[in-house]
């Protein structure tokens, strides 16, 4: 079965269009989201919609909590952003599109396995807010281990928004140094992160998302009008610029 994975969406109505456009061209079985469908940007309405529609389940990222409890521990911009997502939910003036929203919103899950996989937006020791960075490979060997201890076969995380694959060794390998593809092994045990679709921060700004194929994860970039969605971001005074501005550098 041909799954896409798709993660950190954050409200980035131009960069899903064309992830979806792009999946259903690759004709998959199905969608899976990891989280973060929410947050810092301008179309967190019509991306819910989106995901609602195509995923088959989506986990509760971080964002997605602090829009519909409490954006703890968010730097400023962040807690803004939260709550001007928030109220262009309440302000729905459509009662049963609203109750539908609210409805998916409130069936987002924290973990998700199927098959050998375990699905977390974060990790597996904090699925919703712990990030797994690259360079824990290298610098966190306590916290990798921990982390692993955590993980029967292999897991999909989203959350830091860089693509690639940590391997209980431990080391993390970007997308390029496996020429876009990663062959999933009985030998060890795999993270997979698929990046992120509306803010990616590995200094690519291409959206990007990942797609599991039996035991192959493929990983895709796709480049999409940055611009359109900077400009939306501006014209909205919730939104500080430095969230369009990142944008264009994939930081």
């Amino acid at each position: 079965m041909r799954t896409a994975i798709i993660s950190d969406i954050h409200a980035n109505l131009e960069a899903l269009k064309v992830v979806l456009g792009d999946i259903a061209d690759r004709k998959v079985d199905r969608v899976i989201c990891l989280g973060d469908i929410l947050g810092y940007g301008p179309n967190p309405v019509e991306c819910v919609d989106l995901i609602a529609d195509h995923c088959e389940w989506c986990l509760m990222g971080n964002h997605d909590f602090g829009a519909l409890y409490e954006p703890t521990n968010f730097n400023v911009a962040a807690e803004q952003a939260a709550y001007w997502t928030r109220t262009q939910f309440e302000r729905e003036a459509n009662a049963e599109a609203a109750s539908r929203r609210w409805e998916f919103l409130g069936r987002l899950q924290v973990r998700v396995g199927f098959d050998n996989f375990l699905c977390v937006h974060g990790s597996p020791r904090r699925p919703i807010n712990e990030y797994i960075f690259p360079e824990d490979a290298i610098n966190s060997p306590v916290k990798m281990q921990q982390v692993f201890d955590r993980v029967e076969r292999f897991c999909m995380v989203g959350h830091t928004h860089v693509p690639g694959i940590f391997t209980d060794e431990p080391d993390f390998y970007p997308p390029d140094d496996l020429e876009g593809r990663y062959k999933l092994n009985d030998q060890e045990k795999a993270i997979i992160n698929p990046g992120s679709v509306g803010q990616p921060r590995d200094l690519d700004p291409r959206a990007s998302y990942a797609i599991l194929d039996g035991e192959t994860v493929e990983f895709h970039r796709l480049e999409y009008d940055i611009e359109a969605v900077v400009e939306k971001i501006y014209d909205i005074a919730e939104l500080t610029n430095w969230l369009g501005d990142r944008l264009r550098e994939g930081r």
